[in-house]
């Protein structure tokens, strides 16, 4: 199975000025001449780490990693003025064209398959390929079942600290119980509900508990930007229409798509994988028997490699 490409440094970062306040941080990695590839990460707040470049053969690829409006090292850190799917989307826009590309691959997992499919919906004839993990559709049973009642039956021990930090009488409605803890204006409040929240998707991430994993979700700069944007989004529904996703899937029926899935994802769960693929029948669905959510788990992790070299096979005259 293929392991990650060597570790390698950008050849050129970026500080590129969107809507006031936001400043994004773009690095380019790989072979300035190559095929253009898009990594969008996940939460949203997440933010790129070092190792997102790996995925690609940086001899083939033009490799764009850009941090989200308030994640990773764009500013202001954490930052929900502005933040939007819409904005994001343009974003995107702003980026290829300030950078001279004409199409891109888009590779996104987690919330980055959100954003990447939406994106692909706005601006069909941009994207010459897509690379999916973790399928989010951002759709309320999705918020409900990982937030409020679901998976909190699959990891009862680490949903009781997730429950800890919100009083009883507020537990009807954690995401929103979260979201006044995370938009208030006392740091202690703001920063415990940030890091209950964070930890709980890191300790869910992987099939197999990662401290490691589970360390880097804990981190307060992590943690704030995570909960902060993620609640933010999901009580907005992601800026979305009901079940929008799905019902655009005619746009980009010709665009070639690879969707990687693990089977015990408890973040996102395959059902809508699963929909996704059958509603998109130019789509390929490879399901990870021994796997939960993270890009990291060792066979989504071989799945996405072995992809985005399969990708350039499709794409190289």
């Amino acid at each position: 199975m293929p392991d990650l490409y060597p570790a390698s440094k950008p050849y050129v970062c970026h500080s590129i000025k969107v809507d006031a306040p936001h400043v994004l941080h773009v690095e380019e990695y790989g072979n300035p001449n190559g095929i253009t590839v898009v990594f969008l990460h996940g939460g949203p707040g997440a933010g790129c780490e070092p190792y997102h470049s790996r995925f690609f053969d940086p001899e083939s690829y033009r490799i764009i990693l850009l941090d989200q409006r308030g994640c990773g090292r764009s500013i202001p850190h954490a930052e929900l003025e502005g933040n939007t799917t819409q904005a994001l989307v343009a974003d995107m826009e702003v980026i290829r064209e300030r950078l001279g590309i004409e199409q891109w691959v888009v590779f996104g997992g987690s919330w980055g398959s959100t954003l990447a499919l939406v994106y692909a919906q706005t601006h069909p004839e941009r994207v010459a390929g897509m690379i999916l993990r973790g399928i989010f559709l951002c759709r309320d049973k999705e918020i409900q079942w990982f937030y409020q009642q679901g998976a909190s039956r699959l990891a009862p021990d680490h949903w009781q600290d997730y429950l800890h930090v919100i009083p009883e009488a507020e537990r009807d409605d954690m995401l929103a119980a979260y979201y006044r803890r995370l938009t208030s204006e006392d740091e202690v409040t703001r920063m415990a509900a940030a890091r209950a929240w964070s930890v709980w998707e890191g300790r869910t991430a992987t099939l197999l508990g990662r401290k490691e994993v589970v360390a880097h979700f804990a981190d307060p700069f992590v943690a704030l930007s995570i909960a902060r944007i993620e609640s933010h989004y999901f009580i907005n529904k992601a800026f979305l229409q009901d079940n929008q996703i799905l019902n655009n899937l005619n746009k980009i029926n010709h665009i070639p798509a690879t969707i990687i899935q693990g089977r015990y994802d408890i973040i996102c769960p395959m059902e809508s994988a699963w929909e996704l693929h059958q509603s998109w029948p130019g789509s390929a669905l490879e399901i990870i028997d021994d796997a939960g959510h993270a890009a990291s788990e060792p066979g989504i992790l071989s799945a996405l490699v072995q992809a985005c070299d399969d990708m350039l096979d499709k794409l190289s005259p």
